[in-house]
């Protein structure tokens, strides 16, 4: 008898991403986003890993503005975790001064590179979710 190996069925973006409103869920689709605009791809040879907000922000004016709604997402999705207003107010101030700084020619497209707003409100995120949502907590590899 011959066995025949399965072909592996694509996933879809549901998935992939819960689309759920709680904790968990959101936890996900913001941890997505952040590594889409911050780590989507390595440099060779200096491995560093840069992502779409620093890719489409050569583009002028138009990159900026798609990098700064991406990252206004991530913002949106904290909202929905019922975040204090002065946690969000401080995500929303990264992404702004990201895209503020960002919008300069030359200068901004070095900057993107090396200030990384997302993960700065990941970071914001995360800790909250650990502290008033243990239960979201994801043990990384």
């Amino acid at each position: 008898m011959v066995e025949t190996a399965q072909k592996p069925r694509p996933m879809t973006i549901t998935e992939d991403l819960p689309l759920g409103k709680d904790p968990v869920s959101i936890r996900r689709r913001i941890e997505a986003m952040e590594m889409v605009l911050e780590r989507s791809f390595t440099i060779p040879g200096i491995n560093r890993p840069v992502g779409l907000d620093a890719i489409i922000g050569l583009v002028p004016v138009v990159g900026d503005i798609i990098a700064m709604g991406m990252g206004a997402y991530i913002v949106w999705e904290a909202r929905n975790l019922d975040m204090p207003k002065w946690k969000l107010l401080h995500m929303a101030g990264n992404v702004a001064f990201d895209s503020a700084v960002g919008a300069v020619p030359m200068v901004g497209d070095v900057f993107d590179f090396l200030f990384r707003s997302n993960t700065r409100n990941l970071r914001i995120v995360k800790k909250h979710l650990d502290k008033h949502h243990p239960g979201s907590k994801v043990i990384e590899q």
